[in-house]
């Protein structure tokens, strides 16, 4: 079957999606959702774990995200449909791995919105006003809801104008680096310092690769527009590793540029990183990549807020979460009750941790996604899919389950301890909703044996 026309998906059917993305549309689609607010508050904090060397881990996380990608490849093209993770989970294992796949997923952005948010009250703002960062986080949550509840329209197209602003920021700071490499004011023997006081080079680089990790996630989510591909089979995989591996040399350079350009030290203590090599720099305003840096943190929170709702939204539809969840905004026409439930959890999640300890969360989270995703890949192989999808050597998504278990042991037990409560509610959660399916498929299976006998229902 051709897959650069409106059909539907094999095994699908009802109404389709438009297939209007190409390769570069995709490409940037991808690179968007990647390139982001991460970098602009987690470098330090990637500091603080590896030492000097900043672009190593980077490096290290950008080849780990590339094992799961090639897994995401692999599935989106040999059903390319909307449904992500939580699809092919249950094509794998049964609607039980689907839907604690989908929770994840669900948690894993709550989880980020949260960390955004710290983040936004951090050393960027303090250039403006200094304010309570709990406080700050508060209002900016509500405020994002506020933008998240007025239209997809509004929001989307404040996407892509922060989108150019946020990569023109780390565009700035790879500049500056290199700038103060060649008048002689930085130091690139910190770019090999590996190691803190309390770990040796390799555990250093895998712990500050967990917080690094955080910079890549976004390509998960890629795989629900491949339904709207032209040509999936061939569009999606090169935009997907094109994207990732852009992404990747942007951070390496702008770890680079950090790191040779700033003490280490300096890095660690700042909630604002990238703000201390233009204040290294110089000729560049401090209050306007501030801004920059501002601008690229709401936008991420935006998108990430946004495919929260949405999810939550979309899994109550389907009968998975309360049904209260489907209610929206007459006229706007928003899930306002999806947005509220999603910013709630955020918020008291931004009061009580800090941006690395949410960050850790996240990719907890997305880890046991990772690994149910790389494990079904393997699982799918029976099944023949799409006629010539892309297909990922054995190893690769056996190297990707095993990187996910290698990070999840680089975890620290205060997180284990956050996201193991987050994974019991979705057991249980998973547990009832597959419950209900079951018995509603009990009673449809009677009244159909009723019909056939001739009896009243």
């Amino acid at each position: 079957m051709s897959t650069t026309t409106d059909q539907p998906p094999a095994g699908t059917s009802g109404p389709v999606l438009k297939r209007a993305l190409t390769t570069p549309l995709l490409y940037f689609f991808i690179l968007g959702d990647v390139l982001g607010a991460g970098v602009y508050v987690l470098v330090g904090q990637v500091a603080a774990d590896s030492g000097g060397a900043v672009w190593l881990p980077l490096l290290v996380a950008l080849l780990l995200a590339l094992l799961t990608a090639a897994s995401y490849a692999e599935l989106a093209t040999k059903y390319p449909r909307a449904g992500g993770a939580s699809h092919y989970a249950t094509r794998a294992f049964g609607p039980f791995a689907g839907f604690v796949a989908g929770f994840c997923m669900l948690a894993a952005g709550i989880v980020s919105v949260a960390a955004l948010a710290r983040g936004f009250g951090g050393d960027y703002l303090s250039e403006f006003v200094t304010l309570p960062v709990g406080l700050v986080a508060v209002v900016f949550l509500i405020g994002l809801a506020l933008v998240n509840a007025r239209g997809i329209k509004e929001s989307t197209r404040a996407n892509v104008a922060a989108t150019i602003v946020e990569v023109g920021g780390l565009a700035v700071i790879v500049v500056l680096g290199a700038w103060l490499l060649l008048r002689g004011d930085g130091d690139a023997g910190r770019l090999t310092q590996l190691g803190t006081p309390e770990k040796g080079a390799a555990a250093a680089v895998l712990s500050g690769s967990v917080l690094a990790y955080y910079s890549f996630v976004g390509f998960e989510t890629s795989v629900n527009v491949a339904e709207e591909t032209r040509d999936p089979r061939r569009s999606y995989p090169r935009a997907l590793f094109g994207a990732l591996v852009t992404a990747g040399a942007v951070y390496v350079l702008v770890g680079v540029a950090a790191s040779a350009a700033v003490p280490t030290a300096r890095l660690v203590e700042s909630s604002g990183p990238l703000l201390e090599v233009v204040k290294e720099a110089g000729g560049v305003p401090t209050r306007l990549f501030s801004a920059i840096a501002l601008v690229a943190v709401a936008n991420g929170a935006l998108l990430t807020g946004i495919m929260s709702s949405r999810l939550a939204y979309g899994m109550a539809r389907d009968g998975l979460l309360p049904s209260g969840l489907t209610r929206v905004l007459p006229g706007r026409r928003t899930p306002w009750a999806a947005i509220a439930a999603t910013t709630v959890p955020a918020v008291l999640l931004a009061l009580t941790g800090s941006v690395a300890t949410l960050a850790s969360t996240l990719v907890l989270l997305l880890l046991v996604v990772f690994l149910i995703v790389n494990v079904a890949v393997l699982v799918l192989r029976r099944e023949p899919g799409e006629d010539g999808h892309f297909r990922a050597p054995t190893a690769i998504p056996v190297l990707g389950a095993a990187s996910c278990v290698l990070l999840a042991t680089q975890i620290e037990a205060e997180v284990w301890l956050r996201g193991l409560v987050v994974l019991a509610v979705g057991v249980v959660l998973a547990g009832a909703a597959t419950a209900r399916r079951r018995g509603r498929g009990a009673r449809g299976r009677n009244r159909a044996a009723r019909q056939d006998a001739g009896m009243p229902r």
